[in-house]
């Protein structure tokens, strides 16, 4: 690496921690949004803020061309503790940049300012800088307040680091590659009784433990073994004494698929279930359930063309064509619904170190190392599309 190449790379792993010691949560980015666009209008893009609260768009013209491209970064942190001790961890107690979005900002901005003095594509360039992805649904709100009406694109591709696989490794994925996730919370109703005199009441901790155990069988007996789903009660609460048995007893749920009509199978049995045992329980339940982002299907022709372009990059770590699939989820499902693209991983590392940290942990830190490879993509996979832009499909 040249002294040119070493302080570009140092100018953005500077910035790339200043982020990460000063993490916002959903909605609240307006410090990082703040120097996303003044960057932004420092190298020349037309900037927009306030998309969807505090999303930024930088936009940028050369030539004639109608082709139209969409890269997109999240900018939102979590509410987590810090752990790491490193010196550019956290200084606000309780919020920590647990999943890398500093980095993921970091890189797009990286290939903006490398992008921007770059004369040899003809189109528009459209670097979108999202909220809110950590739950908060950035993505749906940036599209509810115009941003694909405003900013067309004819193609849109974002990325995520991933710990546990080889340092600045490109996976893609075509197809389904990342789980729709879903919410259930549960309430049984009983009668509150005495804990010596179970007969007089209607305890709901038993159809609650109940319901936990038949709801194991909804995976393996009613959905498809090709598809894969997960139902997960992760929170089971009831009473606070031994000796009393409570009136009502409390469920949470997380219900996640790979396939749309999984989810929707998913649902229907698991309100069947936990409906009939309550029932046969002799209670009731009420069930409040919150639909959470979609399952993200990359298009098969932005997802080759990807792939294409990472192997001319022929990174140290490779590229993995057909990566595995995922059961976390992500809320650009919702932008490739409406335009063709592709959701790809980049390698954070493996083995041990921060970068091997599984993200939402607070040991975890983006690896500085795959900075320069994710801002090498980006600047290849626009210029490679601008020279000849690949057609899409709907997905």
């Amino acid at each position: 690496m040249n002294a040119p190449e070493k302080a570009f790379v140092e100018e953005f792993v500077a910035l790339r921690r200043h982020i990460h010691s000063t993490p916002e949560l959903a909605f609240e980015e307006h410090e990082t949004a703040a120097l996303v666009a003044d960057k932004l209008r420092e190298w020349g893009y037309d900037v927009t803020t306030c998309i969807g609260g505090t999303g930024v768009v930088g936009q940028l013209r050369r030539g004639t061309s109608s082709a139209c491209l969409g890269l997109r970064a999240d900018m939102d942190a979590l509410p987590i503790q810090e752990a790491t001790a490193l010196p550019w961890a956290s200084t606000k107690p309780g919020l920590m940049h647990a999943c890398g979005h500093d980095g993921h900002t970091a890189m797009l901005l990286a290939a903006a300012k490398k992008l921007a003095t770059s004369e040899t594509f003809d189109g528009t360039l459209n670097l979108i800088f999202q909220p809110a992805e950590e739950g908060g649904g950035g993505a749906l709100k940036m599209m509810a307040d115009g941003l694909f009406t405003r900013f067309p694109c004819d193609m849109i591709f974002a990325a995520h680091n991933m710990p546990g696989m080889p340092t600045g490794q490109l996976v893609f994925r075509q197809g389904p590659a990342m789980a729709s996730s879903d919410y259930a919370s549960v309430t049984l109703k009983g009668k509150g009784g005495h804990g010596a005199m179970p007969h007089l009441a209607t305890d709901p901790v038993v159809a609650a433990a109940s319901i936990v155990m038949a709801l194991q069988t909804v995976v393996s007996r009613n959905v498809d073994p090709l598809h894969p789903a997960v139902v997960t009660v992760g929170a089971l609460s009831a009473g606070h004494a031994n000796n009393v048995i409570p009136a009502t007893a409390q469920l949470e749920l997380s219900v996640r698929a790979l396939d749309p009509a999984a989810r929707a199978q998913l649902e229907t049995r698991i309100k069947a279930i936990i409906d009939g045992q309550a029932k046969s329980y002799g209670l009731t339940a009420d069930i409040s359930w919150r639909q959470g982002y979609a399952v993200l299907v990359n298009n098969d022709q932005a997802t080759q063309f990807a792939i294409d372009v990472a192997n001319t990059m022929a990174p140290t770590a490779g590229v993995n064509p057909q990566g595995p699939m995922l059961m976390g989820s992500e809320d650009f499902a919702f932008m490739l619904q409406q335009v063709p693209g592709c959701y790809f991983l980049i390698g954070n590392g493996a083995g041990d170190g921060h970068g091997a940290c599984m993200v939402h942990n607070p040991g975890y830190d983006f690896n500085d190392d795959i900075l320069s490879v994710g801002a090498e993509f980006w600047t290849t996979l626009a210029l490679a599309f601008f020279s000849k832009p690949p057609k899409g499909e709907t997905p």
